[in-house]
């Protein structure tokens, strides 16, 4: 029989996946590789462009994340099933949702650790004249969130496989597709443009980093996010059917 949910399990697991992306090559990977391609755009904005502003960042940012997120998600259910080591980690008292959960916020928390030297971008800019504040603050809440969605599908993608790789790619489609949505919008009747152009995440993300947090956007976020977990945790539970 299985104790009641606890908090405990979540950051047991949490502290756990942490540990073994900062243990391991990942997340040093991972973060060199996303700065070096977002320094290149923000040297090249500043000095060949000559223009000193963070908004080419914030808009290939959402780009290098299709990329970069499926990587970090990729292994995170996938490698447990493959190994074996799900159904250990499922022997014990601790339900699906505080596995699910605990993974989450441990690639969540890496993404956020790869933005933040990100900062100094912003510093520098607010140190050769004035900045406007609202849409920095507004980038990078939008990034968080975007982020936030990318790896619960991320994780639903490694949740149905044992494969990385196909997870890789499974989780890289399901981005790219929610990414596309409102810019196929030409191809769209005209009586659905309204629906997939809320279904498109750019579009949402693009919202806030204007610096206008409207709760439209932030519903959408929290729900894709929160609905593509619920799929995780339904995914994970489908070995004791």
């Amino acid at each position: 029989m299985k104790a009641l949910p606890s908090l405990s399990n979540t950051n047991t697991i949490f502290r756990k996946e942490l540990r073994s992306y900062f243990n391991s090559a990942v997340a040093y990977v991972v973060i060199v590789v996303f700065l070096a391609i977002v320094g290149w755009v923000y040297t090249s904005s500043m000095f060949l462009i000559n223009v000193a502003s963070l908004r080419l960042m914030f808009e290939w940012i959402p780009l290098v994340f299709l990329f970069v997120v499926p990587a970090i998600t990729m292994r995170l259910l996938a490698e447990e099933k493959k190994a074996g080591t799900i159904e250990l980690l499922t022997t014990k008292p601790i339900y699906d949702w505080e596995i699910v959960a605990g993974k989450f916020f441990a690639a969540w928390i890496l993404i956020g650790v790869a933005l933040l030297p990100t900062l100094i971008y912003y510093i520098t800019i607010a140190f050769l004249g004035d900045i406007d504040n609202g849409p920095v603050i507004g980038g990078y809440i939008g990034l968080l969130l975007m982020a936030g969605v990318y790896i619960a599908v991320g994780l639903l993608a490694s949740s149905l496989t044992e494969n990385q790789i196909v997870a890789f790619i499974v989780g890289l489609l399901l981005m790219f597709a929610l990414f596309l949505m409102d810019k196929v919008l030409i191809f769209i009747p005209e009586f659905m443009i309204s629906v997939v152009e809320y279904l498109g995440i750019d579009f949402h993300f693009s919202n806030i980093a204007r610096g206008v947090i409207d709760t439209r956007d932030v519903v959408y976020f929290l729900s894709v996010l929160g609905f593509s977990l619920y799929l995780s945790v339904v995914s994970l539970g489908r070995r004791k059917w």
